[in-house]
């Protein structure tokens, strides 16, 4: 999907300087929404690029009827030969058909608080967490820009079923704030990094032990190539060391689907593993100002000229290694973006330049 080809050597480098071990992608969907598209054989090709499995869940629905979607699902993941374990995506009123589709084979539960006008203290949901309790299954929330406060209530949910995993999707940007302070006491809270600053990645990893951190996508709004990268390198500039990167990928998300007790992997980092050089900085930040506008299918214009002119330094500045993989993912995208297809509202090529704008902020993960 989108320039995963062109991206695939930034991620497979970081897979090389791993150890082997398990890749899921926590958080894919399937359908067609908000003029955003997924199908099954996509989502199982952008696996194969990252050699990874995905928990997977339909897209919103505008009637909120899911029966047939979580159905179609399931039927994926029964198909896919372990690729895929199927989340049932509930709402209120179809709370009825959760425990069919878990004992046909169903891995967790998926909420959106905001697509599907969800209350987590609404009391009808109190069976979805109580089966989530009793059956030790992940429930992934949405916790997204949109989204008010739920942190009173997520507590309130992991204190009450301390046997259920909850999943905070999105860096939990609505209140990341004030709930990694409370992260301790709260066991079977975790976080996914579905999202595509390197900011918010690098705040999740310096401020959440990264036992609790989730590698997450959110295809098709993004690639297991593109986002597991992403979130491999800010994990490793952050300051975690290669086993925990490893376990941010994979390897606790895998042991949580398989109902096993998550590892504790220690506590967040003390320090960035590598200073961030002026340059770096004035790269990134243009190219993430570039990369929201080619979100709304603008061009990146002058925000990108800056950057490329930032690339441009001594050979023997401390950063110029850096500098000049910056330099060939944005000459990928100066070859290629006019020849590539518009999936959505993104600009073609938009991959390449968050990609880019990963790398110079993240200078201290290996380099291909």
């Amino acid at each position: 999907m989108y320039a995963d080809h062109l991206v695939q050597p930034w991620y497979d480098r970081l897979r090389d300087a791993l150890p082997v071990g398990p890749v899921l992608d926590v958080h894919t969907h399937v359908g067609d929404s908000d003029s955003v598209t997924a199908t099954v054989e996509e989502l199982q090709v952008a696996l194969d690029a990252a050699r990874a499995r995905a928990l997977v869940f339909p897209l919103s629905e505008p009637d909120s009827d899911y029966r047939a979607p979580n159905a179609a699902c399931l039927d994926a993941a029964k198909r896919s030969e372990g690729r895929l374990d199927a989340l049932v995506r509930v709402v209120p009123d179809e709370v009825d058909a959760l425990e069919g589709l878990l004992d046909g084979g169903a891995k967790g539960i998926k909420l959106h608080v905001s697509s599907d006008d969800l209350d987590l203290a609404d009391p009808r949901l109190a069976p979805v967490f109580s089966v989530a309790h009793e059956r030790r299954l992940p429930v992934l929330v949405h916790a997204g820009p949109e989204v008010d406060s739920v942190r009173t209530d997520v507590l309130a949910t992991c204190e009450r079923w301390p046997d259920l995993r909850l999943v905070l999707a999105h860096c939990a940007l609505s209140d990341l704030g004030h709930l990694h302070r409370r992260v301790s006491e709260v066991p079977n809270l975790f976080f996914d990094t579905s999202w595509w600053t390197p900011a918010n990645l690098l705040a999740l990893f310096r401020l959440v032990p990264p036992g609790r951190v989730l590698a997450a996508s959110d295809l098709p709004y993004s690639t297991p190539v593109n986002a597991l990268m992403s979130t491999g390198r800010c994990a490793w500039q952050a300051g975690l060391d290669p086993q925990q990167v490893a376990s941010v990928l994979g390897g606790q998300a895998t042991r949580i689907v398989e109902g096993l007790d998550p590892l504790d992997l220690g506590p967040a980092p003390a320090r960035e593993a590598r200073e961030v050089g002026p340059f770096l900085e004035v790269v990134s930040t243009n190219l993430l100002a570039a990369l929201e506008a080619m979100q709304r299918g603008l061009e990146p214009e002058v925000p990108l000229t800056v950057a490329r002119h930032a690339c441009d330094v001594p050979a023997d500045d401390p950063d110029a290694d850096v500098l000049a993989s910056v330099l060939r993912l944005l000459d990928l995208y100066e070859q290629h973006h006019e020849h590539l297809p518009r999936r959505n509202s993104f600009a073609p090529g938009w991959d390449l330049v968050s990609a880019a704008a990963v790398v110079a902020r993240t200078p201290a993960a290996p380099l291909p």
